[in-house]
């Protein structure tokens, strides 16, 4: 098992609170974190059938069985249960008794904050980082010049993006398109029918597939739904499905009004890059050099990896973008301390000079509101131009 940086934190809050809840999508690593995490919890997995029947159907006794300390996998399965847990840990409040997981984000964590309002932690593992792939120690979240500081990496950028970061992959060597493949299928049959009791899948994997194909676009919802031959509603209602099962993440643009006239819609990407990759038929690391989505998933891999600093050490991303109606973009904006950080993002491995044009119509807008401004690229190069931070793409 690969070290996780958001370990430390889930023991610490274990410390506190007497139930933790560990979010996430399937396949991220919550099992087999929760498990090395408390070994002395007993584990209950409510996928299997006899368990959710016994939470269901009789909780109290439920809970009497397993009166902690315990872990409660697939959580979401049982989700009337969290009202009893609520009046199981009134009465007895011990830190650290209970964890739940769940991959269905909506549908736990409504039932957590309906009952379990301040007395559960809450944390959200993603797969694998670059810096957990590469066993690389990985500080806190600051500004920029700090959360871009790592200087080396054994990995190639393309590979890395055509596999993807989820655990199995790496943790036992199965084929990347393979295991991808087998995980959107069990996705749609399990996860999709579940949700929304969707009756025509190829349609939904249509409307999936059409979602990553405008990776680091805004989103149109209208201009999806009439691709994908559904109605606005129902493409809202799928983009909501896959936000709640971990497969998609909306970036906002940014409130500050520098300018009247900012886009407010958001911009749409893949939490994984290899499934984003295997969507728009990409098979080789090859292809993906000189795919006409190369910069929108290098794009996709930098803002994922930024979230993912933030989530692993127990913060939510402060994370934006800023765009005008004139066609003025930076590709993501941290804010830190009250600061804006704007960060450009190119995949080509040779800095040129036009690189830094959206820096430099920031950084005249924001005027001294702005901070330090970055550029993410695609090679191993780092150093300062012009006032600039360029640094590589395993920077963070």
């Amino acid at each position: 098992m690969l070290p996780r940086i958001l370990a430390p934190y889930l023991a610490r809050d274990a410390g506190t609170y007497p139930v933790v809840t560990l979010t996430g999508p399937r396949q991220s690593g919550k099992t087999t974190l929760a498990r090395a995490a408390f070994p002395g919890h007993e584990y209950v997995s409510l996928e299997e059938t006899d368990n959710r029947s016994f939470a269901q159907e009789d909780p109290r006794g439920f809970l009497a069985r397993y009166p902690g300390p315990a872990v409660f996998d697939e959580a979401q399965r049982a989700p009337d249960l969290l009202s009893f847990l609520q009046g199981e840990v009134d009465r007895n409040p011990a830190p650290g008794r209970f964890v739940l997981t769940g991959s269905q984000n909506l549908l736990l964590m409504e039932k957590v904050s309906q009952t379990l309002a301040g007395r559960s932690a809450i944390l959200h593992l993603l797969p694998f980082s670059r810096a957990e792939l590469e066993r690389q120690a990985q500080a806190e979240p600051g500004l920029p010049r700090e959360l871009f500081a790592n200087r080396e990496s054994r990995l190639d950028p393309w590979e890395t993006i055509l596999a993807g970061f989820y655990p199995p992959i790496h943790d036992r060597g199965t084929p990347a398109q393979s295991w991808l493949q087998d995980y959107l299928s069990t996705y749609v049959e399990r996860d999709v029918r579940r949700l929304l009791n969707v009756g025509d899948l190829t349609t939904f994997e249509r409307f999936v597939r059409l979602c990553a194909g405008r990776i680091g676009q805004l989103l149109n919802t209208s201009s999806l739904a009439s691709d994908a031959g559904v109605s606005v509603d129902t493409a809202r209602r799928w983009i909501s499905v896959l936000k709640t099962s971990f497969l998609v993440f909306l970036l906002p643009p940014h409130h500050r009004n520098f300018s009247k006239r900012v886009i407010k819609s958001p911009k749409l990407y893949f939490h994984d890059t290899g499934l984003a990759c295997l969507l728009v038929g990409i098979r080789t690391a090859e292809q993906l050099r000189s795919h006409s989505s190369r910069g929108a998933l290098f794009e996709n891999h930098v803002v994922s990896e930024v979230a993912k600093a933030y989530w692993n050490h127990r913060r939510t991303p402060p994370l934006y973008f800023w765009r005008d109606q004139g066609g003025h973009e930076v590709d993501l904006v941290i804010e830190e301390g009250g600061t804006l950080f704007p960060v450009e993002i190119k995949s080509g491995s040779t800095v040129a000079g036009d690189m830094f044009g959206s820096l430099a119509w920031w950084g005249t807008l924001a005027g001294g509101e702005g901070g330090e401004p970055t550029l993410v690229h695609g090679g191993e190069q780092c150093y300062t131009r012009a006032g600039v931070a360029v640094r590589p793409w395993f920077g963070v």
